[in-house]
Formats: structure tokens, sequence, C-alpha cells
């Protein structure tokens, strides 16, 4: 029962433990905050993924970069496409929510959703996300 208790109460005490450790030391810890990479079909589905992002207060930032050349394959076939991409800056404790809500909301049938953590960075901007964007 004890062992049971400690793998479910894990995530909780190990992210009061990266709360403490940062407020304690003011240094940042790798992995904290994540980039997430969203490709849309156009513009306008970009800007209205976008924004609905930021409304639900799911990043502190998104970058909507321009069109782009895709190569792909897509039920056997290779496809060729423009896509513009989204970069979405986030605590990485919200890239599970923010992956559901994108694939609720995004017209593909497949949606790239994936992220990477953020290894290091300027101190100040990395507070700032985490500012912005609500705890769990």
């Amino acid at each position: 029962e004890v062992l049971v208790l400690l793998v479910l109460v894990h995530p909780l005490l190990r992210g009061l433990a990266v709360q403490l450790h940062s407020a304690v030391t003011g240094s940042y810890i790798p992995g904290t905050h994540s980039i997430a990479f969203v490709s849309c079909l156009n513009e306008h589905i970009a800007r209205d993924i976008a924004r609905a992002i930021m409304d639900k207060k799911l990043a502190a930032y998104v970058n909507i970069l321009p069109k782009s050349s895709a190569l792909y394959f897509w039920k056997g076939e290779l496809e060729e496409s423009t896509e513009i991409l989204l970069l979405v800056k986030t605590r990485t404790s919200k890239i599970g929510e923010l992956s559901n809500y994108v694939r609720s909301i995004h017209p593909f049938e497949i949606p790239e959703i994936i992220s990477l953590p953020i290894d290091q960075g300027n101190p100040l901007y990395l507070r700032w996300i985490g500012e912005s964007v609500p705890r769990d």
C-alpha cells in the first residue's frame, strides 16, 4: 500500500521539490518549460489555434512562422504541401493538456503536436514563461 501511495504522489512531490529548489536557489531547472511545435494548413487556422491556446492560458507565447514546404507520407503516398508552424512556449506540465486541446480543435485528422524541453535560456525569460502560464 505504501508503495502504491508513493507512486501516485511522486509527480506531486517532484513538482513541489522543483518549485522549492527554484525558489530557494533562484535557478532554472532544465526541462521545466517546453516548446511545442504545431503545424497548420494555413495562416488563418494557425492564428485561430494560437489565439485559442492563449485564451486558455496554455502558453506564454506563440510564434506563427511563415509558410514552409513539407514532404511526408500519408496513407502510403508521398505528399507535398505548405504549412504554417506554431512554436508554443509553455510549462512542460501543460504539454498533455495543450496536446489534448489542440487535437480537439485542429482540422487535421492527425495533427503534428510535438514538444522539446527547454534545457537552458535567458533566466528572466524563463521566469516570465512560468509567471504567464498558471501552474497545474
